[in-house]
């Protein structure tokens, strides 16, 4: 198989990272891999730091001219986008270019947690119309779901020992029960099954999981308290509570649609519902849905567990993956 040619929108963020260094580390399989970046953040110290090491950056305006869009795509095997979970949206133009310069592979952005369409989760719904817009265009393309972090998983401590690398703190809910099974994937690792899903040929047109472990509120706890040898004081939160919770973020989130935060705290409610109380994020729901298993199609591949990732979070080598953001 000839090498690939990757342009990744995203490169930044959080999963674009991931998924940079994943593909950066595959030499035989990538000829190149580049970087779509908008004007807004061409001097930002990230797109700097990806350009230090040798990643080719186009400054281009995704909402500007199409025939720009198309002029940077053309040549490109495989287009990822890692855009922000408020501009999906934005993507649509990017099918229209991806199919004008003969993209083979579109990889748009998905990397959530396995949910269906249609009223369960205001983010899913918005990439769905991505993926209607691909299928109406008949673009080549991939769907990537990632579970949930390892990351964004494991409670906090009394002692406080683990909050160096917590995005919440104190972290300690137990939702509907604790009792639903969740696909886990370290951040990570992203990247290294996305280099893997990519130029595979079977993944061509498919939804496709990636999980190290599916595992309940309940078996993480307990195996935080087993690892560390300290008692966490649970707090407990209803189904019916969280059902409240997603009803009242909606509200709030379509009072006021350019609040920021009113939209984060919607998407987290739904997660929570979609999670929790419809217990979606499963292996099983996936299957159900039509997705592809990567754990099955790539059994040589051993994707950090979560007890793993928790040994290296009490020898403080985990990064908080929203560091920037207290800075």
């Amino acid at each position: 198989m000839s090498k690939q040619k990757v342009l990744i929108l995203g490169a930044t963020g959080h999963t674009g990272e991931s998924i940079l260094q994943g593909l950066l580390k595959d030499t035989e399989s990538f000829q190149e891999v580049e970087a779509l970046v908008r004007p807004a953040s061409a001097e930002k110290p990230e797109v700097k730091k990806i350009a230090e090491m040798g990643v080719k950056i186009h400054v281009v305006d995704i909402g500007g001219p199409l025939d720009e869009l198309v002029n940077v795509l053309t040549g490109i095997d495989v287009l990822i986008s890692a855009i922000d979970p408020m501009g999906q949206l934005a993507e649509l133009k990017l099918v229209t270019a991806a199919k004008k310069a003969g993209v083979k592979r579109f990889v748009p952005c998905a990397f959530i947690t396995v949910a269906p369409p249609g009223g369960v989760m205001t983010l899913r719904d918005n990439k769905e119309e991505v993926y209607q817009e691909i299928w109406k265009q008949f673009l080549p393309y991939t769907v990537i779901d990632v579970g949930y972090w390892h990351q964004l998983s494991f409670p906090t401590l009394p002692s406080g020992r683990v909050d160096y690398a917590s995005a919440f703190i104190p972290k300690v809910e137990i939702h509907a029960g604790g009792t639903a099974p969740t696909m886990l994937t370290d951040l990570r690792d992203i990247g290294n099954f996305v280099a893997l899903i990519i130029k595979d040929p079977r993944t061509l047109n498919k939804f496709v999981c990636t999980y190290s472990d599916a595992l309940s509120e309940n078996e993480i706890f307990a195996m935080m308290e087993e690892l560390s040898g300290e008692k966490i004081e649970r707090k407990h939160i209803s189904a019916e509570d969280i059902i409240a919770s997603c009803v009242s973020a909606l509200a709030a989130s379509k009072a006021e649609p350019e609040n920021l935060m009113a939209q984060a705290m919607k998407f987290i409610a739904e997660y929570e519902f979609s999670k929790y109380v419809r217990t979606d994020n499963t292996p099983e729901y996936a299957k159900y849905l039509g997705y592809l298993d990567a754990r099955e199609l790539y059994p040589e591949f051993k994707p950090k567990t979560f007890r793993e990732f928790l040994g290296e979070l009490f020898e403080g080598k985990v990064e908080n993956p929203y560091k920037r953001s207290r800075n």
